[in-house]
């Protein structure tokens, strides 16, 4: 029997489905709290907990809330009246125009309580709005449908045709950034957000919009490779380009000078996309770099990254020190972030305090005191530095260790009972203890403070459904690094290519050397050894330097040697 103070608690919807017996009053009570604390819609915890179908759901809120209940799946979509679709009204309320009666516009909802939708909708096409409650599940398969379908190709989107023949010059070709109307394009809109979308689909890291003489395209880098997806009429630049700015808060008038800015992409009620946007004015007008930015990559936890048993125990070791510096080197998109963001992921509980000063911070973590790195205003990294040493820190990282500065109070927070991760840019491991000996930190330093040193690649995975065995002779394996006992079982594959990968490739695995620093490299380090030698003593104590660990990953089956070539060999 419920107390009253719990039949207080429960909402019309929450009281329904008890009184229907779809639920338990202590299965209600739980599902309401945890949609206040989560800040989503009751109905969307229902469904995620599986503690009711989207049927009964749908069947009990139309009784309570007397909203008519819609078979969304009898519904034929081509009758959906598309003129009064907004792309990001759908996307935000996730409600949907499903036809029009005696100049009212009826809607699919799934939520009863979702009146904002109907509101909007209302302002925006100008017409009465009338709910119709549909089943959840139903209603998020159409919308993707409806979606991925909205404006694929320029001819859909009611532009001309002989866009592409037409040939303007650059001074007329720059001038609609500045017209607001024209950025307003619909076409245009659609196509950005049609964009944005197929990037997120397709797992790309980055967008690249680019503006030739004679050509405009656009670019996804997937897997780390660079794909050429859409060559839009040159003329529409321009728009498409002040869209994007528009979207990022920039300025469009300003063309002279490179521009930041960042945009949120809500593409469902439950899920926002967060993208870095960059401009830099070339000879034919902007280029622009979109860098999506996915914080769910921090949340994979270790195994999935590629460690082996060894690498990832010295990882763990080295995060569960309560001081000294871990240091993760690479090229730029090598995963150093995903990496640093794992072990912090790892730190993150309520009895440590962690700070990170970045430029920028490219991954929001709950829990982490994240502060962007601006030296226009005087905020560099070794001040930020100080400012984190006087707040009482368990855990500190610094996106990068660029100067001696930041280096000597990194070192010394390292010293003084802190944990410390960066960042340095070397090819390997042992390169990086030299390197900051050559910005001029002392030896005894380096040696005291550094315990850690992760050098890391990214190479492609094979796709599992379409790689298929290679035959490589023995006399190039023995030249590749593979050992003369092993040749007769070993097994390598190749990339072949199907419809659910590029290229044969999908996805990627980290490549890692996984140095900790013994006693022998102190003292190598100590007396002034170089990388040379800090190598031959890794190799020593059994560490596997990058090209090792990617042989291991050929082994494995994950990757091609191909692909090891290209990410490891010199």
């Amino acid at each position: 029997m419920a107390t009253p103070a719990q039949q207080i608690r429960l909402t019309g919807l929450a009281r329904r489905l008890v009184a229907d017996r779809i639920l338990s009053e202590a299965q209600a009570i739980e599902a309401q709290q945890k949609a206040a604390v989560e800040d989503k819609p009751f109905i969307n915890v229902l469904v995620e907990e599986k503690l009711a179908s989207p049927r009964d759901i749908a069947y009990a809120a139309s009784q309570e809330y007397g909203i008519p209940l819609f078979d969304i799946s009898a519904y034929d979509r081509d009758l959906i009246p598309t003129e009064y679709i907004k792309e990001e009204l759908v996307q935000r309320y996730q409600a949907l125009p499903v036809f029009k009666r005696a100049n009212r516009l009826f809607v699919a909802i799934s939520d009863p309580m979702n009146l904002a939708a109907l509101d909007e909708l209302k302002f925006t096409t100008g017409l009465p709005t009338e709910p119709l409650l549909v089943e959840a599940d139903k209603l998020e398969r159409l919308l993707e449908v409806v979606l991925e379908n909205a404006g694929t190709k320029w001819d859909d989107l009611g532009l001309d045709e002989d866009l592409d023949n037409v040939q303007v010059d650059n001074e007329d070709r720059e001038d609609p950034l500045v017209r607001t109307a024209e950025v307003d394009d619909t076409p245009v809109v659609r196509f950005v957000n049609k964009m944005l979308l197929d990037a997120i689909k397709k797992g790309a890291s980055d967008i690249h919009l680019e503006t030739y003489e004679k050509s405009f395209r656009v670019r996804f880098r997937m897997d780390g490779i660079l794909h050429e997806v859409a060559n839009p009429p040159l003329p529409l630049a321009p728009k498409i380009i002040a869209r994007v700015k528009v979207m990022a808060r920039m300025d469009i008038s300003e063309r002279r000078i490179p521009q930041d800015g960042r945009i949120k992409l809500q593409i469902s009620r439950n899920r926002a996309v967060d993208f870095r946007v960059n401009t830099c004015p070339t000879l034919y007008g902007e280029k622009i770099v979109l860098r999506l930015l996915d914080s769910s990559s921090a949340k994979l936890g270790i195994d999935a990254l590629g460690y082996d048993p060894a690498q990832k125990q010295a990882y763990l070791d080295a995060l569960a020190k309560p001081y000294g510096m871990i240091l993760v080197t690479g090229p730029t998109g090598s995963g150093k972030t995903v990496s640093l963001y794992t072990g912090l992921n790892i730190l993150n509980t309520p009895d440590r305090n962690i700070s990170t000063a970045e430029d920028p911070a490219e991954i929001n973590l709950p829990g982490v005191n994240q502060v962007n790195i601006n030296p226009k205003v005087g905020l560099t990294f070794a001040n930020a530095l100080r400012a984190f040493l006087r707040q009482d820190p368990d855990v500190i990282m610094v996106g990068e260790i660029r100067d001696l500065e930041t280096a000597e109070i990194a070192i010394k927070a390292a010293q003084t009972g802190h944990l410390v991760l960066s960042t340095l840019h070397t090819n390997d491991a042992p390169q990086t203890l030299t390197r900051l000996a050559n910005m001029g930190v002392p030896a005894y330093n380096i040696a005291s403070s550094v315990s850690l040193i992760i050098a890391q690649r990214l190479g492609r995975r094979l796709c599992p459904h379409c790689k298929t065995e290679h035959e490589v002779p023995p006399e190039v394996l023995l030249q590749e690094g593979f050992r003369e006992d092993e040749l007769d079982s070993l097994t390598l594959y190749k990339p072949v290519g199907c419809d659910r990968c590029t290229g044969g490739y999908k996805g990627r695995v980290g490549i890692f050397q996984v140095m900790p620093i013994s006693e022998e490299m102190g003292r190598i380090i100590m007396e002034g050894g170089n990388s040379l030698e800090l190598a031959r003593q890794a190799q020593k104590e059994g560490i596997k330097d990058l090209r090792q660990s990617g042989l291991d990953k050929v082994r494995e089956g994950i990757t091609s040697l191909e692909e090891i070539n290209r990410v490891t060999k010199d």
